[in-house]
């Protein structure tokens, strides 16, 4: 083999391993950065992540927002008419938040499965709800079948 060409070869097997490499890095960053969304039946059954960041979505239930007095702790049931889960969120609330709202949540399950939030978003208007939540929750019509 030339010794031009023996050159070229080893710039080309250098330059697709850099490609690889790069691949590979974006790679793991998307899959490390990638948040799925549960509704509170999903978390309920099990098919959460224990140990990760994940969305969960659902309905507050009406009755259910507990204000701790001397902190910003909120305690409230998010519920898609089958299943539900006790949310705790330490933080200020968006304006719109209100019970019987759609809202989603970005947080994590804890030992006891209650799933503390790092953020809470709520709708914007009265006709919006997160495609998530919308395709999650079950009518009580559905519920009753």
């Amino acid at each position: 083999m030339k010794p031009a060409r023996k050159q070229r070869l080893i710039l080309i097997a250098i330059m697709l391993a850099g490609i690889g490499l790069a691949a590979t890095f974006a790679l793991k960053a998307f899959n490390e950065n990638l948040m799925y969304f549960f509704s509170t039946s999903d978390v309920v059954s099990g098919k959460a992540p224990k140990d990760a960041l994940f969305r969960l979505g659902g309905m507050v239930v009406k009755g259910s927002v507990e204000r701790a007095e001397s902190s910003l702790l909120v305690k409230f049931k998010l519920s898609d008419f089958s299943q539900e889960v006790t949310v705790e969120y330490s933080g200020i609330l968006p304006d719109l938040f209100r019970e019987g709202q759609g809202i989603v949540a970005k947080g994590r399950l804890d030992s006891r499965g209650v799933f503390v939030a790092e953020e809470v978003l709520a709708k914007h208007d009265e006709n919006y709800m997160p495609p998530e939540v919308k395709a999650s929750l079950k009518t009580p019509a559905e519920v009753a079948q």
